[in-house]
């Protein structure tokens, strides 16, 4: 999508569409009057009315775009409104997108950023698309009285979106494209933008005891890896980084506890958080962010065969402590307690938030809007919670209450790798939280939030939303760069 901004009264193309950002309550002149009159349309959040255009509007539609109460209108606001002005008229025909009435320069700059990430697809396995169901909107528009200052505005925000868009891609990918091995490549590559990666085999795994992450993978003929991306953009190179840890389970069939059959496609998500925390180091990366981050992803495929980890294996990870392996499906804790130990161990971070498409529980416990947010440090979980009611990413803080550990007691080792099904979610978490060795933690469980289909979010296309990159980007901007 090209985006432009333009200054306040220029002229629309002739063949454009033309969107105004309205509001509750608003009053309309002539043939708008007359057209709003005629419908249900009252200005809400969310609503579109779409006409031609009448005479006087220099275009060859309009499309009134309400977004609720006008006092309330703010940032997200700008960024939903002009995103449904896209959904509106994507397939009309038309090429450019008019996008008016935003505000000023800020609001302009998440107005386009609100189109960039509505404008999201990934079609690259398409082949026979008929062309009326193809977008046909090319460029648009935003007008505003400070061009200047929207483009200097929007410039972290494209950074973003470029961001976002690459999570999405990693999670839409097909899991015989995107196998630990190739989703290790893509992040590499990212070395081009200024991050550093490094990239862990089995060999070096096995060296530093990281039995639990390596069982996983061992019935996959894909061998699993460990990426480390580092980024130092603090002005002191040696201060200590912020880190953020991923499950990047790029399929996930249960392993010897088999998924049922119906919706196992929906699987290759399952690399969901290593997805996010990728998009993030890419973002950070993409706008000089004033801070040293880590980003660790644990890569593996949890496949059946005769070399797969069995229920009742016994594995040691590389803190050193035991887990009875109850049922092969609970294996991205697996993962993620390596890549934590390991994480807190050689980087020593202010703190850890791992994201992961954890648990089916914490979608009966709190929906598909939200995301479960764990945390041992209050200050972390407050942080977490005020980033999120700014970008509009859903968190709902969950306990971690200890009575809960005797659930993943086990009577042979240390633990068990699931308590059952009472409390799921809670219980993946305490089992998580034995690996972070006192560090200031939280865990994300994203598994209701990483993929919509459908969707209800303007700025998000059906499937991978890319949750997550924004909201931790704005943590990290508002409370830990220098």
């Amino acid at each position: 999508m090209d985006i432009e901004f333009v200054a306040t009264g220029a002229g629309a193309p002739a063949k454009a569409a033309v969107a105004r950002i309205v509001f509750e309550g608003d009053t309309y002149e002539g043939a708008v009057a007359q057209a709003v009159s005629a419908s249900r349309f009252t200005g809400g959040k969310g609503q579109t009315l779409d006409i031609l255009a009448p005479q006087g509007v220099d275009a060859a539609r309009l499309v009134l775009v309400g977004a609720g109460k006008r006092e309330a209108f703010g940032a997200i606001g700008a960024e939903h409104a002009a995103a449904s002005a896209y959904n509106a008229v994507k397939t009309s025909g038309l090429e450019t997108l008019r996008v008016e009435g935003a505000g000023g320069a800020d609001l302009a700059a998440h107005a386009a950023l609100g189109v960039r990430l509505a404008s999201y697809r990934f079609d690259k396995y398409r082949t026979k698309e008929p062309a009326d169901k193809k977008p046909s909107v090319l460029k648009t528009s935003i007008p505003t009285a400070d061009v200047d200052a929207a483009l200097a505005a929007f410039a972290p925000l494209a950074a973003l979106a470029d961001a976002i868009s690459f999570t999405r891609d990693l999670v839409s990918e097909p899991p015989n494209v995107l196998y630990p091995a190739e989703f290790a490549r893509r992040v590499k590559a990212l070395e081009d933008i200024g991050l550093e990666v490094e990239i862990l085999g089995e060999a070096e795994m096995m060296k530093l005891g990281m039995g639990s992450l390596l069982a996983v993978g061992q019935g996959s003929i894909r061998e699993s890896q460990l990426a480390v991306i580092k980024w130092n953009g603090a002005a002191d190179k040696a201060a200590q980084p912020v880190a953020f840890v991923g499950k990047g389970v790029c399929f996930d069939t249960g392993g010897i506890s088999i998924k049922p059959a119906e919706n196992m496609e929906d699987m290759k998500w399952d690399m969901g958080g290593a997805g996010a925390v990728a998009g993030l180091m890419h973002v950070l990366a993409g706008r000089k962010a004033k801070v040293n981050a880590v980003g660790i992803l644990g890569l593996v495929e949890n496949m059946p065969d005769g070399n797969s980890y069995r229920p009742g294996d016994v594995l040691t990870s590389i803190s050193g402590q035991t887990i009875e392996v109850v049922n092969t499906d609970a294996e991205g804790r697996l993962v993620l307690a390596d890549a934590l130990w390991y994480c807190q161990d050689r980087f020593k971070p202010k703190f850890m938030v791992d994201l992961a498409t954890l648990t089916g529980a914490i979608i009966i416990a709190i929906g598909n809007d939200l995301a479960g947010c764990y945390a041992n440090d209050e200050d972390l979980a407050a942080n977490l919670l005020a980033a999120s009611k700014a970008e509009d990413e859903g968190l709902w803080r969950m306990p971690l209450p200890d009575a809960y550990n005797k659930q993943i007691d086990s009577m042979i080792a240390d633990m068990k790798n699931t308590g059952g099904r009472p409390g799921g979610s809670i219980t993946a978490a305490l089992f998580l939280q034995k690996y972070v060795n006192g560090t200031p933690w939280a865990h994300l469980d994203i598994a209701g939030v990483a993929w919509k289909k459908p969707s209800s979010i303007p700025t998000s296309p059906d499937g991978a939303t890319g949750f997550g990159v924004r909201l931790l980007n704005r943590m990290v901007q508002d409370k830990y760069e220098g």
